[in-house]
């Protein structure tokens, strides 16, 4: 993540082949070499890093380098997120600092299949109740940064049990159905959203949003912001 973060970098979470067996459309796929890099709960400074704290708002940046397995592109793992006090799903906003980003999106059920592509700059809202993938579809290295509540806890259960999300995104762009979801609907695809009263635009990066409770306070309340969710998955084009 050299050139995307000039404060104090903790040592990385990696993704390795063995822990993504379960979600990927072949798993006896092998490869020695790291899937992706997790930087969690980054800060430039102590004061920001007070403010996300009392925020209960945490700041990441993932790397996943550019490859394919077994003619898949590389990918996350999947997850969905656990509920907040008042019972909804905690949501999560990604930033594209570079390359190329499939967001795949989709309900538990799989009864909603989104995908959002994002570029440098571009910021993806990941709704209550709908779980994600991101994608590497290009040929450079996709970095990106996250806000996500500190209360939540991933959950790849789902995932794991259906052998990953209902679609595999296969070398050259095609989407494979994955035959754990026999009736899972053509995935839509969706533009990323701005929402400017909160400062969630292309010309803000999420960590610009340090000093601002309020561009912040709908990973930790929802339910109070169902409003700025609306547009995120509505409208879309069912093909593309």
């Amino acid at each position: 993540m050299n050139g995307y973060w000039d404060g104090p970098k903790p040592e990385p979470q990696i993704r390795v082949i063995e822990e993504m067996r379960e979600v990927l459309a072949d798993p006896g796929c092998t490869s020695d070499q790291p899937l992706y890099f997790m930087y969690r709960d980054l800060a430039r400074s102590e004061s920001d890093r007070e403010w996300l704290r009392q925020q209960h708002v945490r700041y990441d940046i993932t790397v996943i380098p550019s490859r394919t397995l077994c003619g898949e592109y590389v990918k996350t793992k999947g997850h969905y997120h656990t509920a907040n006090p008042a019972g909804m799903l905690y949501p999560e906003i990604y930033e594209v600092l570079s390359g190329t980003g499939h967001y795949l999106l989709q309900t538990e059920d799989a009864g909603d299949v989104v995908m959002v592509e994002g570029s440098a700059g571009d910021k993806i809202l990941i709704p209550p109740g709908y779980g994600h993938v991101t994608i590497n579809p290009a040929g450079s290295d996709l970095v990106m940064a996250n806000l996500v509540s500190t209360e939540f806890s991933s959950n790849y259960g789902p995932y794991i049990d259906q052998q990953g999300a209902a679609y595999y995104e296969m070398e050259g762009g095609a989407l494979v159905k994955n035959p754990h979801y026999p009736d899972a609907p053509p995935v839509r695809y969706c533009d990323p959203v701005e929402v400017p009263e909160l400062r969630i635009e292309k010309g803000v990066g999420l960590y610009d949003l340090i000093g601002h409770p309020r561009s912040v306070a709908f990973l930790n309340h929802p339910e109070q912001f169902m409003e700025i969710f609306a547009g995120v998955t509505g409208g879309c084009l069912l093909v593309r």
